[in-house]
């Protein structure tokens, strides 16, 4: 039971991650039926950013607290994945909105080796490592184990994304964002803008891929240029798994991808009679995810199309 306990409270951390990330998928599909699939290098541009002011910060002021310093990272990353993200639709994706998709599919595979390749450039091609800025003393959870950066990373991904519902459901840019993602000509004629509205879908999308990318460093205390790919990829995945376009759907396909993996971890050796190691926990997450798209290709939650944004 310790063991099934461990694996669940990994899963939350691992699909709160995941779940962060997915949103920024599933909002640009909302609004412009496209895959940002450069979204997860927008999360390395964060972690990378976030080290490089927790190096600047340790140089110019020694001794602060690691509590401040991580918000510091977090609140300073933000805005330059923002102006990255907002860069990426302005110069990549706007001219391609009318066009076939496969063109917009290209560029965003395109963009996303750009961004590898000046991360590599400015921070190198070696993994870096993230330091360890809160305590390691364990928190016991019914027999389990978690640390205070996990408790900092759930607490954050439920405040992201209870914020997100909020300006999506009870906001003018929220309404504007819904009213796009259902008809964006109809939208027009109604008066929204919806360069403004895609514009704001992007900078929030990296925020949340901000928040994610400096909590991924402090809590694997490694990160490279090439980190975001993986990470990048599942939470596509949990898009797709809770019904890509919706913004629940993107929060419970990734809550629920990471406890599969975190639990497939856990038993696989077991299962398979030592055969397979934890490194095949991928296995079961795509597994399930093909399963259920099997049985329902819409997704979890499937995709309310009013809801999109």
């Amino acid at each position: 039971m310790e063991t099934f306990i461990q694996q669940i409270l990994n899963g939350l951390v691992l699909g709160s991650m995941y779940a962060l990330i997915a949103l920024g998928y599933t909002m640009v599909y909302g609004v412009l039926n496209l895959i940002n699939f450069a979204h997860g290098d927008v999360l390395m541009i964060g972690a990378m950013v976030g080290l490089s002011i927790l190096k600047l910060l340790d140089a110019h002021f020694p001794g602060m607290s690691g509590w401040l310093q991580l918000a510091i990272a977090i609140i300073g990353a933000i805005p330059v994945t923002m102006l990255v993200n907002v860069l990426i639709e302005r110069i990549a994706y706007r001219r391609l909105r009318n066009a076939p998709r496969l063109a917009p599919l290209i560029t965003a595979i395109g963009v996303s080796i750009l961004l590898q390749t000046f991360a590599m450039m400015i921070w190198g091609r070696s993994p870096l490592p993230f330091p360890q800025l809160l305590s390691s003393d364990p928190i016991f959870v019914g027999g389990a184990v978690i640390s205070q950066t996990q408790v900092l990373l759930l607490v954050l991904a439920a405040c992201a994304m209870l914020g997100l519902v909020f300006l999506v459901e009870k906001t003018k840019m929220g309404r504007a964002m819904r009213a796009v993602a259902e008809n964006p000509r109809v939208a027009g004629l109604m008066g929204v803008d919806a360069n403004r509205v895609v514009v704001t879908t992007f900078a929030i999308g990296a925020a949340l891929a901000a928040v994610a990318g400096v909590m991924w460093g402090a809590n694997y205390a490694s990160i490279q240029f090439a980190m975001g790919t993986v990470p990048g990829m599942k939470a596509f995945s949990a898009a797709v798994l809770g019904g890509i376009g919706n913004i629940y759907g993107a929060m419970i396909g990734g809550i629920v991808l990471g406890i599969i993996e975190s639990l497939g971890a856990g038993y696989i050796g077991d299962l398979t009679g030592g055969f397979l190691g934890s490194h095949y926990q991928d296995i079961f997450a795509f597994i399930v995810l093909i399963l259920v798209l099997t049985v329902r290709p819409s997704g979890i939650m499937g995709e309310r199309v009013a809801d999109r944004a």
